[in-house]
């Protein structure tokens, strides 16, 4: 990777840290480069305004879950299988540290965001509620889960007690929150 292509994956990873433990509205970019040892100016030759880094960041972290995603085939492996794939990932972004997934980050300050911000925060949930709704699917056909009402009102409330769970973990300062929502919804939609 060039010099240039170091600088803007340097200046994204402290973004993105900085929205996941403060928010996107809480942070400018001498946050960004006071670590990094950089000028203000070598940020805006990435991103000459704010929304064009918040923007680009979204993006990539979309981007990173869409890949994450298409290597857990959904309709190969069972379906708890992949749920539990799906949660250990989520698993991952709650930190002891306080930060949290970036969108769900992003969700809570959604109506202060530029429009590219807010477009391309949809489109991540959109694209988790899809693959739930593939996967949850697949599982209801085959009788592996148990569940009533449609795949996709179930996938809206999965990812509705995951980004909750993750946000009161974070308030509570202990990820095991997380993980007990997480599980207590799993457990729920098996056979009995």
């Amino acid at each position: 990777m060039s010099a240039k292509g170091e600088t803007l994956e340097l200046i994204l990873d402290t973004a993105q840290r900085l929205v996941q433990e403060r928010g996107y509205n809480a942070f400018s970019y001498a946050d960004i480069s006071r670590p990094l040892g950089i000028r203000n100016a070598s940020i805006h030759y990435y991103f000459p305004n704010k929304a064009d880094l918040g923007a680009a960041l979204v993006q990539r972290y979309r981007q990173r879950l869409e890949r994450a995603l298409d290597d857990l085939p959904a309709t190969s492996a069972p379906a708890t299988t992949l749920l539990h794939r799906y949660l250990s990932a989520y698993r991952d972004v709650v930190h002891p540290d306080g930060r949290i997934c970036l969108c769900v980050a992003l969700a809570g300050e959604f109506l202060t965001l530029p429009d590219g911000m807010q477009t391309e925060v949809r489109a991540f949930f959109d694209l988790n509620r899809a693959w739930l709704t593939r996967v949850l699917d697949a599982g209801q056909q085959t009788g592996e889960l148990h569940f009533t009402g449609t795949p996709d009102d179930l996938a809206l409330a999965f990812l509705s007690t995951l980004d909750g769970a993750m946000l009161l973990a974070r308030a509570l300062g202990d990820p095991a929150q997380f993980e007990k929502a997480a599980q207590r919804f799993l457990n729920a939609l098996q056979p009995t």
